[in-house]
């Protein structure tokens, strides 16, 4: 897609021109790697003095993308990848506790599900341009929202990323849509650029992480306000106290107003759907298994 020429030219593409530089005499000369064509030259676009223009490659690929399918907005889901899927083994559990509480976490993965086909019936109203649903790509939480996503047939967006245990895409992001980046910061940047609401459920150091870059950009004015939404009222609360922080006098008072708690996909889809003053979306078409 991105290969096409938009513009009738008589100059010859750098496509080309890498083709023919391959077929070059092999001599001292055409070996030496001063003699790439810079952007084919992996030892320089990898190069420590390179990363500037490997960050801005970065959000161009993904964002050219993006545009070409006419996304303009997003529904964010964020959360753990560890959660199974209801039924099947808690294969990241390491104890018997984790094993227990994984599993029954599980419970997350359906409301993931069930909120991004909820996401996704507004999504389909609208030729598939606004509300797109957009996980981090991998499994857990992030496939139960591509997951819910693909019941209804609408397509799906993966921001996955290259860790050093490498973190697959899943199934079910749409294969067009499925984006791989070597910089956390790049993804975060496409994570909340088109966000018009952000789902955070149970997840660990990332999901927070997350969570609070989001929040500090909507505190600091840097992002406008949407719906943030914290999925799991129990889990939540033990894990974070954020009125600690206010009553310290570190937040202001009003600062945990910037998320809401709910436990529901139906209880956090209405808080987005009073928000924009949405329509109904009643019961999902599905299409999928």
């Amino acid at each position: 897609m991105l290969a096409k020429r938009r513009h009738p030219t008589s100059l010859r593409t750098s496509s080309e021109d890498i083709a023919v530089s391959r077929k070059a005499p092999d001599t001292p000369q055409t070996r030496s790697a001063a003699y790439r064509l810079a952007f084919a030259d992996d030892e320089f676009m990898t190069s420590e003095d390179t990363r500037g223009v490997r960050f801005q490659l970065e959000y161009l690929k993904t964002e050219f993308r993006l545009r070409e399918h006419g996304i303009n907005s997003t529904v964010v889901l964020f959360g753990g990848a560890r959660i199974p899927e209801p039924g099947k083994p808690a294969w990241a559990a390491k104890n018997e506790i984790q094993k227990k509480n994984l599993e029954a976490a599980s419970r997350y993965y359906e409301e993931a599900r069930r909120f991004a086909q909820l996401a996704s019936q507004i999504a389909a109203s609208m030729d598939f341009k606004e509300y797109v649903v957009v996980t981090g790509g991998g499994p857990g939480v992030m496939e139960a929202g591509n997951r819910g996503a693909a019941d209804v047939g609408a397509p799906s967006i993966g921001l996955n990323i290259v860790l050093p245990h490498e973190q697959a895409p899943n199934l079910y992001v749409t294969p067009d849509l499925s984006f791989n980046f070597h910089y956390f910061a790049t993804r975060k940047i496409h994570f909340l650029m088109r966000a018009k609401a952000v789902a955070v459920f149970p997840g660990g150091f990332g999901t927070l992480d997350e969570f609070f870059e989001t929040l500090t950009l909507i505190q600091t004015g840097r992002m406008d306000k949407v719906p943030v939404l914290l999925f799991g009222k129990d889990f939540w609360t033990k894990v974070i106290n954020l009125e600690a922080l206010a009553e310290a006098g570190t937040i202001a008072p009003t600062d945990p107003d910037l998320f809401t708690l709910v436990d529901t996909a139906e209880e956090g889809w209405d808080c987005i759907r009073k928000f924009y003053n949405l329509p109904e979306t009643g019961e999902p078409v599905w299409v999928g298994g």
